[in-house]
């Protein structure tokens, strides 16, 4: 009986070290389910792609996916500071691997005068008509903002709320890169913030309506006009109204961001869009005060930032400046300039508006 247990026992410790040995080479492959969830702690925030399978080329296995930290009481440590992380949720993300799809080009370019020179700065006179755009950027503002007001002086709206800027800065763009989001983090909505702080810092009180207009693309500006006229309503102290959008340049192939450099750091160009009723057919009876408006952010902003604008666009348009005389459509960079470029030039543009308004 003895006998018996004795070889029973021995034959089941055999059986256990077979099995061990049989599966240790499983656990050293990369393919395994406990390694696979295990290499989400990595600190270098580096793991293979969730299928399993590894991207086609050296060049994006080298791009790490960038590893989420708790910024809003960080310190910098370092002489250098270090780049802002953005929560991605929801956006595309230029440093993933992306297999399977083309990578397309993003060109930058400084875009210079071209038109009609006003002082420091210039206007593209689509109109074809003679105008004395020198008289207007000398004539006075036609309303004041209150310095230090408990009230909003200034409206700052998005007729195109989920226009998007990429990522990162980067040369490239992938196929799948869609310039429209909903997380405020990569939009316009971004920029508008930006715009907002640097005028209430300089005592402006400032209102930011993040409204979405465009969850579908017609109508956006008649919905937006009517967030206006009711933000306006609410707060009669408004004198200055603000759509504040991004162009898109380029082709589906090959995009361009419209770029300047201040301060050692590289913006996103603006462009102003200021609208002519000469013959009386929109409405638009204050156009020729908006347009003194435009021409004097304009020129202040080539004065402290030289190329910091692209020329002033005046044509027959209206969009919804009839709504005041402050009222205008500024578009910051495109759709290839990165969320960063974009957000340094809110913040110029804030500074602008703060002397413009003062």
């Amino acid at each position: 009986m003895k006998l018996l247990k004795a070889t029973i026992a021995f034959s089941l410790v055999v059986i256990a070290a077979f099995c061990v040995i049989r599966r240790l080479p499983e656990c050293f492959d990369s393919r395994s389910g406990a390694l696979a969830a295990a290499a989400f702690t990595l600190t270098d925030g580096v793991y293979p792609a969730q299928t399993g399978t590894q991207p086609e080329s050296t060049e994006e296995t080298t791009q790490a996916l960038p590893v989420k930290q708790n910024t809003e009481k960080s310190e910098m440590t370092s002489s250098s500071q270090a780049p802002k992380v953005r929560d991605k949720t929801g956006y595309y993300d230029s440093l993933a691997p992306h297999k399977g799809e083309e990578k397309r080009e993003v060109a930058q370019k400084q875009i210079g005068f071209d038109g009609t020179a006003v002082d420091e700065c210039c206007v593209k006179n689509k109109t074809g008509l003679d105008f004395d755009f020198e008289a207007y950027l000398k004539a006075p503002l036609t309303f004041k903002t209150e310095k230090n007001s408990a009230s909003p002086q200034v409206l700052i709206y998005h007729t195109h709320t989920t226009e998007a800027y990429l990522d990162e800065s980067v040369d490239y763009f992938y196929d799948s890169y869609y310039s429209r989001t909903q997380n405020t983090g990569f939009s316009v909505v971004a920029v508008g913030n930006k715009i907002a702080e640097e005028l209430e810092k300089n005592g402006i009180k400032t209102l930011h309506d993040t409204t979405v207009h465009d969850s579908t693309y017609n109508g956006a500006y008649d919905r937006s006009a009517q967030s206006v006229q009711a933000d306006m309503a609410e707060n009669s102290s408004i004198k200055v109204v603000l759509d504040i959008h991004r162009d898109a340049l380029g082709t589906d192939e090959r995009k361009v961001k419209p770029v300047f450099e201040y301060g050692g750091k590289q913006g996103a160009q603006i462009m102003i869009l200021s609208g002519c009723d000469y013959y009386g057919e929109r409405d638009f009876d204050n156009w020729q005060n908006n347009l003194g408006f435009a021409l004097k952010i304009q020129n202040t902003a080539e004065r402290l930032y030289p190329g910091m604008t692209r020329p002033l666009s005046f044509d027959f348009f209206a969009y919804n400046e009839y709504i005041c005389d402050g009222s205008l459509l500024i578009e910051v960079g495109s759709d290839a300039n990165s969320i960063d470029e974009a957000e340094y030039t809110g913040t110029l543009l804030g500074k602008v508006l703060s002397e413009v308004l003062s």
